[in-house]
């Protein structure tokens, strides 16, 4: 297990397989990866719950943005990994492990699915997969994750998932396609004490 406040690189290169799905680096020069990441930011579901804090809108601003997110990881700030099917390789979503802080130990968890994979518990079984991982292999002790309030689906996983509802945050992110107005989000929690959630294979 890696201790997290010894060093600021994260591991080279994660390669996470379990629950039928294989989490990877994304790859800015790959014209499927891409399409994908752009194809997730644009998606109309994504928008209604989340405002990004840069819009992107083609091609060229995509494969920017997943260089910066290369960059991140390289800087051991944040880990962005591409969530494809274990079998053929399919680009389902993403999940991403942020705001690593090495002193209190502690990081975020988001995630998308891309319109197509939904209904496949992908969401649950990445964020199991990630969950463990920085539990194990990071040494992290505390795992956040928050969701727009009314935000249901993003609730069940997380609570799945045994991240616990710990309170809801005012004003804590953008309204839907505004940078000039707040609403509120839903705190979840999970500690590497916290018991190992029991979920099955598909879930």
């Amino acid at each position: 297990m890696t201790d997290i406040r010894e060093s600021s690189a994260l591991p080279a290169g994660p390669r996470l397989e379990g629950h039928g799905l294989l989490l990877r680096l994304w790859d800015p020069d790959s014209e499927t990866d891409v399409d994908a990441w752009l194809r997730g930011l644009l998606d109309p579901d994504f928008l209604r719950w989340n405002t990004p804090l840069r819009t992107i809108t083609d091609a060229a601003g995509a494969r920017e943005s997943l260089r910066a997110k290369a960059a991140d990881a390289e800087a051991g700030t944040g880990l962005t990994l591409c969530v494809t099917d274990a079998g053929d390789g399919t680009v389902l979503g993403q999940i991403g492990l942020n705001a690593i802080d090495r002193v209190q130990s502690a990081g975020n968890i988001g995630y998308w699915v891309l319109p197509e994979a939904r209904g496949r518990q992908v969401a649950t079984r990445s964020l199991l997969l990630v969950s463990r991982w920085a539990f194990t292999e990071l040494g992290l002790h505390r795992l956040e994750l928050g969701h727009a309030l009314g935000h249901e689906a993003s609730c069940r996983i997380a609570e799945r998932c045994g991240f616990l509802y710990e309170g809801t945050l005012r004003g804590a992110m953008w309204e839907a396609g505004r940078r000039d107005a707040w609403r509120d989000v839903h705190r979840h929690g999970r500690l590497a004490t916290d018991p190992e959630p029991r979920v099955g294979e598909r879930a």
